[in-house]
């Protein structure tokens, strides 16, 4: 071999003694996408097993709770169906009530007609439409009357003056002053949950403990955060409550509002079947009227529970 190719030699040698060694795989390396970062199988299932070992849990807690309430109901149920067989009239005449199974059978009925989901759909958005508007003017107007002194007195006798008028006697008057049907019906909607919601939060920022309203202005605090951090959070507990009460009594002015109505909604479907006297109808219409607001206020509930976790903590 010539001198030139054990040169050539020796540096291929030296080049590849100075690559270096093809580290090994790590096993975590080969473990691939269940172990990478975000939601695997194994996490899903997890969350899942968690979530039903909490509802469990609820459950049984609260079992004495449920086995009372089912107990309590199925009680009232048995009551009504022997009163309407042996045509129970003593001071209340049940002679023309249907009975329970009439009242289901109708129900059960009316579950696979299209028209039956219309009723509880337009019912539903003139709640939501009235309660939420409800919401924002009463929060905010008992806000302002807790805070000013001016204000309360300026807004106050309008609350006090309209609050006792039942949601009947607006009819005639929401007629005359919107220009449509709807509007009239939302209109009477919205009172129902407006007085409520502007005296629990009007309640709440006077309950609010001046001791820490001044502890946070010695601490710099600004007019704002005084309000975000101190007087709302103080009067949660009491705005919550009046929005639960808001909503059930708009389901209660529904009714009232939706008798202007002559198309759709789950109380002209009422004020209709007694127009027709079809008595399961009328009953079907006032147990869907109490389920939907039932559902709805724990719906409220529950959106406002986040807000008030401090108070568990605060036990």
């Amino acid at each position: 071999m010539s001198k030139m190719g054990q040169a050539a030699d020796a540096v291929d040698e030296r080049a590849h003694a100075r690559e270096p060694a093809e580290p090994a795989q790590r096993t975590e390396d080969l473990v691939g996408f269940a172990d990478a970062p975000g939601l695997s199988g194994g996490d899903v299932t997890r969350a899942i097993v968690n979530a039903a070992v909490h509802g469990a849990g609820l459950v049984k807690r609260n079992a004495l709770t449920i086995a009372l309430s089912v107990l309590s109901l199925s009680l009232g149920i048995l009551l009504w169906h022997l009163a309407t067989t042996y045509k129970f009239d003593f001071y209340i005449n049940f002679e023309n009530v249907p009975s329970p199974g009439k009242v289901f059978s109708a129900f059960w009925t009316h579950l696979g007609e299209r028209d039956f989901y219309i009723h509880i759909g337009v019912s539903m958005q003139r709640i939501l439409t009235g309660y939420l508007t409800a919401a924002v003017i009463g929060i905010l107007a008992g806000v302002l009357m807790g805070r000013s002194k001016i204000a309360c007195a300026l807004i106050y006798p309008y609350i006090e003056v309209l609050r006792p008028i039942p949601a009947v006697a607006w009819i005639p008057l929401a007629i005359l002053m919107w220009p449509t049907e709807e509007a009239s019906i939302i209109y009477i909607t919205l009172l129902g949950a407006l007085f409520p919601i502007v005296l629990n939060t009007l309640h709440g920022v006077e309950q609010t403990p001046e001791v820490l309203v001044r502890a946070a202005k010695s601490l710099g605090a600004s007019g704002l955060q005084i309000f975000w951090h101190v007087i709302l959070p103080a009067a949660l507990p009491s705005i919550a409550a009046g929005l639960a009460i808001g909503m059930g009594v708009s389901w209660f002015s529904l009714l009232a509002g939706e008798i202007i109505s002559g198309q759709y909604g789950i109380g002209y479907f009422t004020w209709d079947a007694y127009s027709l006297i079809n008595y399961p109808d009328i009953v079907v219409g006032m147990l869907v009227i109490g389920g939907l607001g039932t559902l709805s206020t724990y719906a409220v509930k529950l959106a406002m529970q986040p807000l008030l976790a401090w108070q568990k903590r605060a036990r």
